[in-house]
């Protein structure tokens, strides 16, 4: 069954025109320029039409199984909060974002991973998701057991990304050590308790990483897999990536580590919650300053969902990219990224992933989403 969607402003791949699509099933069945005239034809008022967003990461789930501190909530409604999240987003497409391995941030985390895969499996089966969700596994590679638990999953149909990432104070995103001490009295750690802390984790990296990290990349020898590191700091980090044959480079917290990404022939991911913030929270680099200097090829929402459509627009609005160009950062080039070649543009063929959106002071406001040629938002 057909459905028009007439008098949006499309973002195509090349421009922003006036003009007309024809949902057939699931798929883009036409786009046409101008206004259909066709009764039964949907007016969008001149709405901008957007391809489904493309999230390559995202810890969403985390914040609906745990709403509250301590307040732990029934992981398979979790699930479906955090769906329907992401459809409201925008978000047509989903990298869950689990971690494996534990450096004593949340004890609870590996048992969140573990639930969300089984939660995802169930909800698919049952046909209860908006969105078409795939696994982004973020390995902890120094952490003890890291490796078996990969091995557990990596033979998953829906696994689609996985990351190399080391949060050991001083190293990637903690590399500052007085902000990381800061972070944590803020957190309640009395002083003597955090110094054990940086040491016990110092030496546990010195024992495990190398090891870990070996047998991590050996698992995902020959699989279609797409790797990824995680928050790179440093141009040796960049290099020895680069010789492993890792190439993603997502969220490298310094200029140079992304300079050096782009030169080693890496593709770089941003945190969309960073453009709309106007900088990292945590003191590294900014996306914006990425973006400027040709260091970035996709955004991820990271933390906030509703970051990425509102990250494009901001680009588009600072001049940094054009509109259409923006919006590919959400959609089109992180669908590349992990070979999925059937979605992420308005084109006749593809996945009918669609979202409407209407400007309100500078702000974007997503008035529907369609999944796979579906109103899921």
């Amino acid at each position: 069954m057909s459905l028009i969607l007439t008098n949006a402003t499309l973002l195509l791949p090349e421009a922003a025109v006036t003009g007309t699509v024809v949902l057939d099933g699931t798929l883009i069945g036409d786009v046409q320029p101008g206004h259909s005239h066709i009764p039964g034809a949907v007016d969008l008022g001149g709405d901008f039409l957007l391809p489904g967003a493309v999230d390559l990461h995202t810890d969403n789930l985390e914040r609906q199984v745990e709403p509250r501190a301590g307040a732990r909530w029934p992981s398979r409604a979790a699930f479906l909060a955090h769906d329907a999240q992401c459809a409201a987003a925008g978000i047509t497409t989903v990298l869950d974002s689990f971690c494996l391995g534990d450096l004593g941030f949340d004890e609870d985390r590996e048992r969140t991973s573990l639930d969300g895969v089984a939660d995802l499996d169930a909800l698919r089966e049952a046909g209860l998701l908006k969105c078409d969700h795939r696994l982004h596994l973020r390995c902890e590679v120094p952490a003890p057991g890291t490796p078996g638990l990969l091995a557990a999953l990596v033979g998953h149909p829906a696994l689609a990304m996985v990351s190399l990432m080391d949060h050991t104070p001083g190293i990637g995103q903690y590399g500052d050590l007085a902000r990381y001490r800061d972070m944590r009295r803020r957190d309640g750690e009395a002083l003597e308790n955090t110094e054990q802390r940086i040491a016990t984790l110092t030496a546990r990296r010195t024992r495990l990483r190398a090891t870990n990290r070996a047998a991590l990349l050996d698992l995902l020898q020959g699989t279609h897999i797409t790797i990824a590191s995680h928050d790179d700091r440093t141009e040796a980090e960049i290099e020895a990536n680069i010789a492993d044959g890792i190439g993603i480079s997502e969220f490298p917290v310094s200029m140079a580590a992304a300079i050096a990404a782009r030169a080693g022939g890496m593709r770089i991911i941003g945190g969309a919650p960073n453009i709309v913030r106007g900088g990292s929270h945590s003191g590294n680099v900014a996306a914006g300053a990425l973006l400027q200097a040709g260091l970035l090829d996709a955004l991820a929402s990271d933390y906030v969902p509703a970051s990425l459509i509102h990250a494009a627009f901001i680009i588009a609005e600072a001049g940094w990219r054009d509109l259409p160009r923006a919006a590919a950062l959400v959609s089109d080039a992180p669908a590349r990224m992990i070979g999925l070649s059937d979605r992420g543009r308005i084109a006749p063929g593809l996945r009918a992933d669609l979202i409407r959106v209407r400007l309100h002071e500078g702000i974007p406001a997503i008035r529907a989403v369609y999944g796979a040629g579906e109103r899921i938002a």
